[in-house]
């Protein structure tokens, strides 16, 4: 089953372009985008080590931005970041965010006083560049809206939680701090009603739509890898959830990475 191609643009604002499930393929992959409407993505570098190849894949593709950080779950494996190397990243053009950053209490609770120290890092940095925050939260919950409230009342920043799948207790602890969530393929899977409930009780003004690229694939594509084009059939359950029409809330989520993804935007307006 194809994507059909619709008027409307959406953005797929975290996916990993970089990864072995996209090699010798990105050009299809990105025409593949265009043609179902989604003509930007943000590609995410997890690891710095690996900064480089996803740096040269935005410079490479017109539609393509990036964010780099080092994920909670490779946290213990990978030197400690700086706020300084972050912060120098955002000289370039196409960095557009910081993250993913975040809590991961899933598969590495052994860990987390050293991924509350980077998370720490990744805050300080997006408030000194006054880029958004990219946050990864599982299993976290309680420490995640303590931190980043804490932090929150030292000085603002802005953050999307990215692929939100939490309890609704850091969805609101979220909202209330002005912060935006994105939704994935999971709000689309059938035992996931109650994500879909969070994501129906927050303001529309609030939502980013995403793919978390090469994961999470939404139906009709369950089970296989995940790419950019598919955005827009997470956008069309996103659109059924607030009783609009498609093109109506990839209006909203367009408008909303605008607001949030400040610098992607003006690249947009000067390109």
């Amino acid at each position: 089953m194809s994507t059909p191609r619709t008027a409307a643009l959406v953005t797929d604002s975290h996916c990993h372009l970089d990864f072995p499930d996209f090699e010798g393929e990105l050009d299809q992959i990105i025409a593949s985008a265009a043609d179902a409407g989604v003509t930007r993505m943000v590609t995410i570098c997890t690891k710095m080590a690996n900064l480089d190849q996803v740096r040269a894949i935005a410079e490479a593709h017109a539609p393509v931005f990036f964010a780099a950080a080092t994920h909670p779950m490779s946290v213990a494996a990978e030197p400690m970041v700086t706020v300084d190397e972050l912060v120098a990243l955002a000289d370039h053009p196409k960095f557009v965010g910081i993250g993913e950053s975040g809590l991961d209490y899933h598969y590495t609770a052994d860990s987390r006083d050293m991924q509350i120290e980077s998370l720490r890092i990744h805050i300080e940095a997006a408030r000194r560049t006054s880029l958004p925050l990219i946050i990864h939260a599982r299993d976290a919950d309680d420490d995640m809206a303590r931190i980043l409230a804490e932090e929150h009342a030292k000085g603002p920043y802005s953050c999307v939680m990215h692929c939100f799948s939490s309890g609704p207790e850091l969805a609101r602890a979220a909202l209330d701090l002005g912060f935006y969530l994105s939704m994935s393929g999971i709000a689309t899977f059938p035992r996931s009603q109650e994500v879909r409930d969070i994501f129906a009780a927050a303001p529309v003004d609030r939502i980013l739509v995403e793919t978390d690229a090469p994961y999470l694939a939404p139906p009709p594509y369950r089970g296989r890898r995940n790419e950019p084009a598919y955005t827009a059939h997470t956008a069309k359950v996103g659109a059924e959830l607030y009783g609009l029409s498609y093109e109506d809330f990839a209006a909203h989520t367009q408008q909303n990475f605008d607001r949030l993804f400040t610098k992607a935007a003006a690249y947009k307006a000067s390109a």
